[in-house]
């Protein structure tokens, strides 16, 4: 039973996840918002929509290390798995702005993290700070992030062509919620069930199978970006998640209850996801591309993680 609440759950997360990113966008383009607002915005929340609510139904029901190892295993996965794999399927190109605006900022955010962690938990205005780094970090990327008009106005122009009828976009919008809330209950207890079942830790739990579940919205979008050659969505959508995962799940969480953090996240877990996000900087910068063998660096690094915390 509890293999089927985890596969129902993962399921019910990525229906929500994605059903929730189509209403949200079709409101948005029927009050003219624009795309860039609505990739940073809508779209970049939406695929960590189902971190966020793991996250927040784990620290209420007293899971904090799977609430904790959620985010971080998550973020390991983004760049090491993802987008390792992602890369192995089609070598991808990296825009400066990830390199010089994004990345950074990734990297204070996971640091900040850590100085948060050592106390042993992060509390509600060590949640605050979190929480308001996320406003920011968006208001000044959409605030300052170049588009030209003419070509803001096409995009604008191709998705009205395609959007949904505004009650069938708050259909969609209730209907998101709806999977990501029963998503996030079915995925949490079944992986509760199965590391009580078998005597596994539920920080293995959270850093492993709960991780890799709410990162396939993530792996999805990087995939088929992939594919269409739309190489810095690829990049740079994982690298914003991560940004938001720490930000924006991690602050929402401890602002609503103070989240523990265990001995194993602050002495291992958390290096190897400031690790893996140090290693994806000199991949970047060698020819501005990550190809298919820096994607196998990646994925075998990812590969490495999972060896060292399951020895």
């Amino acid at each position: 039973m509890e293999y089927l609440l985890l596969i129902v759950g993962l399921i019910a997360l990525i229906f929500g996840g994605d059903t929730l990113v189509k209403g949200a966008v079709g409101i948005a383009l029927k009050f003219n918002v624009s795309t860039l607002v609505i990739g940073m915005t809508v779209v970049a929340f939406g695929t960590s929509a189902p971190e966020l609510l793991v996250s927040l139904k784990a620290a209420i029901d007293n899971h904090p290390e799977i609430a904790i190892g959620n985010v971080v295993g998550s973020n390991i996965a983004n760049i090491a798995l993802v987008l390792g794999i992602t890369t192995m399927i089609m070598p991808v190109k990296v825009q400066i702005s990830t390199v010089r605006i994004d990345w950074p900022i990734m990297m204070v955010a996971s640091i900040l993290f850590y100085v948060f962690s050592v106390s042993g938990s992060i509390n509600w205005w060590e949640g605050a700070i979190l929480s308001l780094g996320i406003i920011l970090f968006t208001f000044f990327t959409v605030k300052y992030s170049p588009k030209s008009p003419e070509s803001e106005q096409d995009d604008l122009e191709e998705l009205e062509k395609t959007a949904y009828p505004l009650w069938k976009s708050i259909l969609f919008i209730i209907l998101g919620i709806v999977g990501l809330t029963f998503g996030a209950n079915w995925l949490l207890d079944g992986a509760v069930q199965i590391a009580t079942k078998f005597g596994v830790s539920e920080h293995i739990i959270g850093v492993t199978i709960v991780a890799f579940g709410t990162s396939i919205p993530e792996l999805v979008t990087s995939v088929i970006a992939a594919v269409k050659k739309e190489s810095d969505i690829s990049v740079g959508n994982l690298v914003g998640s991560n940004i938001f995962n720490i930000l924006c799940v991690l602050g929402f969480t401890a602002l609503i209850k103070e989240t523990p953090v265990s001995t194993q996240v602050i002495n291992i877990d958390v290096f190897w996801m400031i690790g893996v996000s140090l290693l994806l900087l000199p991949l970047m910068l060698y020819k501005y591309n990550i190809n298919r063998i820096k994607g196998v660096i990646l994925t075998a690094s990812y590969l490495v993680y999972i060896y060292f915390i399951l020895k």
